[in-house]
């Protein structure tokens, strides 16, 4: 009873320090929340359509609009383009992480693992569409801007989960390798691929379909793909394009999302 007592006593230097605490960021949170809702504009500019009519339109329109329904084949065209950006944007950036994930992996690398750590970190502090505007500065717009902007963003993610894959694998496998005169590739080979190797394959299913959504926007600042027309189309107001090109979004991500998961239920 006395411990109880103890436990929720507020005089308790401990449980004072976590009052305090708590009180200091629930004042610093509402001070950045009152200072955002004060200096943010919050004026609506709508298009002048309801909502009702807006979302009509997105959702039955594109099946009624013969504009739409014409342009579709050209649409499907350009969502094939936007796998195709992120199938070879994650494909090179989940091979090219496996280096820099063994880097930044603390039981291989040691002390220099800091180093690899700090360049995943350092790649990870952009977004894609950061890295699309410097590429398409840099070789010019198109699809291969996309591309590389994938790549990059994807060896940041994808060698941050390889290397905490590297760091759980059994050791004591490894160590019996040397012990019976393996050399380093044999090691690598049949001691650490086989225990990495399926949640790297796992892993990199399904950065492809965070990759696919991603690569739906970096259109926007000419990176290829489907992002272009669907930023026009909602600059336009032209609602039953922009219906059409979400449908087409919806379905090929819902179609990716379900190969992925079989497949990665397989793999792990």
């Amino acid at each position: 009873m006395a411990s109880q007592e103890k436990q929720y006593d507020l005089t308790n230097p401990r449980r004072k320090k976590l009052w305090t605490n708590f009180t200091v960021v629930a004042v610093v949170l509402i001070a950045l929340y009152t200072s955002a809702f004060i200096f943010t504009d919050l004026e609506y500019r709508g298009s002048g359509s309801s909502p009702g009519e807006i979302a009509f339109r997105l959702l039955i329109g594109p099946f009624m609009d013969e504009a739409a329904l014409a342009d579709l084949p050209e649409t499907i065209g350009y969502m094939i383009e936007t796998l195709a950006i992120a199938f070879a944007g994650t494909l090179v950036g989940s091979i090219l992480a496996i280096p820099i994930g063994f880097l930044a992996a603390q039981n291989v690398s040691g002390p220099f693992s800091s180093l690899g750590k700090t360049i995943l970190n350092g790649i990870r502090a952009f977004p894609e569409i950061m890295f699309a505007i410097i590429f398409v500065a840099a070789v010019g717009m198109g699809p291969y801007a996309g591309v590389l902007a994938i790549t990059i963003n994807c060896i940041g993610m994808l060698g941050k989960l390889y290397a905490e894959v590297i760091e759980t694998i059994d050791m004591e496998i490894v160590q019996t390798l040397r012990m019976s005169g393996a050399g380093r590739i044999q090691v690598f080979w049949y001691g650490v691929l086989p225990q990495v190797l399926p949640e790297f394959s796992s892993y990199a299913l399904y950065r492809f379909e965070i990759d696919v959504r991603s690569s739906s926007v970096l259109g926007i600042v000419g990176a290829g793909g489907i992002g272009a027309p669907l930023i026009l189309a909602a600059q336009n107001r032209n609602w039953e394009e922009l219906g059409m090109i979400l449908f087409v979004i919806i379905v090929t991500v819902t179609i990716i999302d379900l190969i992925s998961t079989n497949i990665r239920k397989r793999l792990v």
